[in-house]
């Protein structure tokens, strides 16, 4: 079964008779044709025919996502969003073409759509295409525009460049968006975006600003050091969450000292090292 199979069965589910028939047959038409412009005159019409409903996707469904797709999370797509996209795949044996199409409509698109064409990308055939065009969403200091390529997107994880993939996550701490929601974030961390972060932690603690907590998921794996001095100064000062975040990082440091350290806060101590305390549960409670 591919993406676009799948997003037809949930939207056939779900669209009244009208929607449904007028949104097959435009993907019927679009496969048949090679005009540009049926694509765009399909993409307008999708405001005026399908509605903005929430898909709702059942566990069973979510599972069949995560299944064709690893990572792919499209849990919060809407039916004109998911419709979208579902035309864009009409042209799916024509990567050039589909590249070449959504790049024209994003230039053009309003907020909702352009949402819904980055929360696409990881659907997309040769997916190497679109990091330009991923590249520009992540440049956006528009949330939902950011997030919308960030969170619950496979791509960013499967296709940027580490440089890039770690000024994602400094534009994402930047913004105030979480980090939690990132695909691939503890498998992607790297030492060149702990020192980044820690350099942007000291900026943050000069300018008496806090610092998101969730900041340490990324450094804990490589403190060392100056990092660990870091964390240690996140005990003596840090609110709650933000000792239990250097308490999590400090457990999956390779440096002897960071158990240490951990140690001698033996509450924090046993609650990681039971399993009791995790960044899932230290983003839910804050």
């Amino acid at each position: 079964m591919t993406a676009a199979q799948l997003l037809s069965i949930w939207l056939n589910a779900r669209l009244a008779p009208d929607a449904r028939a007028w949104l097959n047959e435009s993907i019927v038409r679009l496969c048949n044709s090679g005009d540009d412009a049926e694509v765009y005159l399909a993409i307008s019409l999708v405001a005026r025919k399908i509605p903005r409903d929430r898909l709702d996707l059942t566990a069973a469904e979510m599972q069949a996502a995560e299944a064709l797709r690893p990572g792919w999370n499209p849990r919060d797509w809407d039916f004109d969003q998911a419709a979208r996209i579902l035309l864009l795949l009409a042209l799916d044996a024509q990567p050039p073409r589909l590249a070449h199409c959504l790049e024209q409509l994003c230039i053009t698109a309003d907020l909702r759509e352009l949402v819904g064409f980055y929360r696409g990308l990881p659907l997309y055939p040769e997916p190497a295409r679109y990091t330009a065009r991923a590249a520009e969403g992540l440049r956006s200091n528009i949330k939902p525009v950011f997030t919308a390529v960030a969170h619950h997107n496979p791509y960013p994880s499967e296709q940027l460049a580490e440089a890039a993939w770690n000024q994602m996550l400094l534009k994402a701490l930047f913004i105030d968006v979480p980090l939690c929601p990132i695909v691939g974030l503890d498998r992607r961390c790297n030492a060149e975006l702990a020192q980044m972060l820690c350099n942007y932690a000291h900026e943050r603690w000069a300018a008496g600003r806090s610092v998101n907590p969730e900041l340490w998921r990324c450094v804990g794996p490589f403190a060392r050091d100056a990092m660990i001095q870091d964390l240690e100064r996140v005990f003596s000062q840090g609110t709650v969450t933000e000792r239990q975040a250097a308490a999590l990082a400090l457990h999956v440091s390779p440096d002897p000292a960071a158990q240490l350290l951990l140690q001698e806060h033996p509450d924090l101590h046993r609650s990681v090292t039971a399993g009791e305390l995790n960044w899932e549960r230290l983003i839910a409670t804050e």
